[in-house]
C-alpha cells in the first residue's frame, strides 16, 4: 500500500507540472525605433496562455518608474490571445532599454519582455537611395561585407529598408548562421515608412581563416516564405593573427610582392572565357605561405603554380573569368588571399573585365 501510495503522488504531481500555467509571446523584444521627445513610445506584445486551463496575471514589474503597463485584470482562458501593451515616458533623450516581468496565477517564473528605442528631437529618415528591391521590401544594398576582421572583433553592418506595401510590416532576417545575429529597428514598420537592420558578426564563431560566405533571407513578417528575390549575400574575410611577433621575427618575415592587384582582362567579344596572369614574389627574409586562395564570386577559376615561396623565389597566380556565370554574379568579380606576410596577411585582386 505504502508504494501504491507513493506512486498515486507521484502520478499526481506529474499531472499538476503538466498543467502548470505558462504564457509566450513570440516576440519578446519590441524594438520603436526613433521616438520623438515627450511623445510617449508604446510597444504591443501578443500574448498566449499555453496553459490547459485560464489563469491570470498576479504581478507585472517594471525596471523603471518611467513605463506604464496594460494587461487583462480578469481570467484569461486557456490557449487564448492577449495583449501586453508597455508604455514609456520619453521624458529622456538617447536610448533607453526597458524590461517587464509578467507574473501569472501558479508560475513563479515570469515571462520578460523588453522594449527598446532611441529618443531624438526629431525623426531623421535615410537620406540614401534605395536600389534594390527585397521581396516587397526597398534596401540600400543586397549584400554586406565584413572586411579586414580580427579573431574577438563584433562589428556591425546596417542595412537601411523601407515598406512599400499599404500594410504595415513586421521585418524578420532568416537563415542566420550562429557566427551572425540581426535586429530590425523598428520591429514594424508602417507603410512608407523606413527602418534599419543592424547585423553582428560574432568572430568567434567562424572557424576558418580568410573568406567565409553565406546568405541570409529578408521576410516581411514572421515565418515568410524564403526565396531568391530576398536573397542578401553576407561575407567575412578573418585575417591571421601577427601581434606576438618580435622585432626580430618581423625583421625576418615574408614579404610579398604582386605585379598588381588588379587585372584587367579586357573585353568578351563573343569569347566565353578570357585568362590572365600576377606574377608573385617573396622579397622577404623567409618562406611566404599562401593560406588560402578564395573567390567572392562565381564565374572565376583559378590555379596557383606554387604555395610556399622561399625568399627570392617566384609563382604565377593564373586567373580565368567566364563569361556566362559572371552576368549572374552579384557581387563584383575578386580574389583573395591569405598569406603569412605580416604586413600584407590579406590581398585582394580586382578582376576587371568588358
Amino acid at each position: 500500500m505504502k508504494k501504491l501510495f507513493i506512486s498515486a503522488s507521484l502520478f499526481l504531481m506529474v499531472a499538476l507540472a503538466a498543467s502548470a500555467q505558462k504564457i509566450v509571446t513570440a516576440n519578446t523584444i519590441v524594438d520603436c525605433g526613433q521616438t520623438v521627445y515627450q511623445s510617449p513610445a508604446t510597444a504591443e506584445f501578443e500574448v498566449i496562455n499555453k496553459g490547459n486551463r485560464p489563469t491570470r496575471i498576479t504581478d507585472v514589474r517594471m525596471s523603471c518608474g518611467c513605463t506604464d503597463v496594460e494587461y487583462p485584470k480578469g481570467m484569461i482562458p486557456a490557449d487564448s490571445k492577449f495583449i501586453v501593451r508597455v508604455t514609456y515616458d520619453a521624458q529622456t533623450m538617447g536610448r533607453y532599454d526597458k524590461l517587464v516581468d509578467i507574473y501569472t496565477d501558479g508560475n513563479d517564473e515570469p515571462l520578460l519582455l523588453r522594449m527598446r528605442g532611441q529618443v531624438v528631437r526629431e525623426i531623421v529618415d535615410f537620406g540614401g537611395k534605395y536600389d534594390f528591391m527585397l521581396g516587397n521590401i526597398q534596401s540600400d544594398c543586397n549584400g554586406i561585407e565584413f572586411d579586414d576582421v580580427n579573431r574577438g572583433e563584433r562589428p556591425q553592418k546596417k542595412i537601411h529598408i523601407r515598406n512599400t506595401t499599404d500594410e504595415t510590416i513586421q521585418p524578420v532576417v532568416m537563415h542566420l548562421p550562429d557566427y551572425l545575429t540581426a535586429e530590425v529597428s523598428p520591429s514594424k514598420i508602417a507603410p512608407r515608412h523606413s527602418g534599419v537592420v543592424t547585423v553582428t558578426l560574432n568572430s568567434k564563431r567562424l572557424e576558418d581563416m580568410g573568406l567565409t560566405q553565406t546568405s541570409i533571407f529578408l521576410g516581411a513578417f514572421p515565418g515568410d516564405r524564403v526565396s531568391h528575390e530576398k536573397e542578401l549575400e553576407v561575407s567575412a574575410v578573418l585575417l591571421p593573427k601577427f601581434d606576438n611577433l618580435t622585432a626580430s621575427q618581423l625583421a625576418n618575415a615574408p614579404r610579398m610582392n604582386l605585379s598588381t592587384t588588379e587585372l584587367n582582362l579586357g573585353a568578351f567579344n563573343g569569347k566565353k572565357k578570357l585568362k590572365g596572369e600576377i606574377i608573385i614574389r617573396n622579397d622577404g627574409k623567409n618562406t611566404l605561405k599562401i593560406k588560402n586562395l578564395q573567390m567572392f564570386t562565381v564565374g572565376l577559376q583559378v590555379s596557383l603554380n606554387k604555395q610556399n615561396l622561399k625568399p627570392g623565389e617566384t609563382a604565377k597566380l593564373k586567373i580565368t573569368a567566364e563569361q556566362r556565370q559572371l552576368k549572374n554574379a552579384r557581387s563584383k568579380p575578386r580574389v583573395l588571399m591569405i598569406t603569412n606576410d605580416p604586413n600584407l596577411p590579406k590581398v585582394t585582386i580586382k578582376i576587371i573585365t568588358e
